[in-house]
């Protein structure tokens, strides 16, 4: 599945070390869903996921642990960074894509 996340406002908060740290984040927080991340790119106001997802989850409720536990990890490391982008505790606007990708082999 490709998946896509906006920053809140789309504001520019994502440095080089912030992308990174939301690429391990993203990975771990995968892993513990049985999924797998394969790729991961972003710039100053998005982020793109290119993730094997376990065909028995609920996609709506594995984006929604994505998007709460990576905006909690990254606002926990990086407070000083991100506060003047957010005073209130935000980080990915509530919308989202989400397209599947590949296909079955005939």
């Amino acid at each position: 599945m490709h998946i896509v996340f906006v920053t809140k406002d789309r504001r520019k908060p994502l440095t080089p070390e912030l992308l990174h740290s939301l690429q391990g984040a993203f990975g771990e927080i995968l892993t513990d869903w049985r999924c797998t991340l394969l790729e991961f790119g972003g710039e100053a106001d998005h982020v793109h996921l290119l993730a094997e997802i376990h065909p028995a989850l609920n996609i709506s409720t594995l984006i929604n642990n994505l998007k709460t536990a990576s905006a909690r990890r990254v606002r926990n490391r990086f407070p000083d960074h991100l506060n003047p982008f957010y005073s209130k505790p935000y980080f990915w606007h509530r919308a989202y894509y989400v397209g599947s990708v590949g296909g079955a082999t005939l």
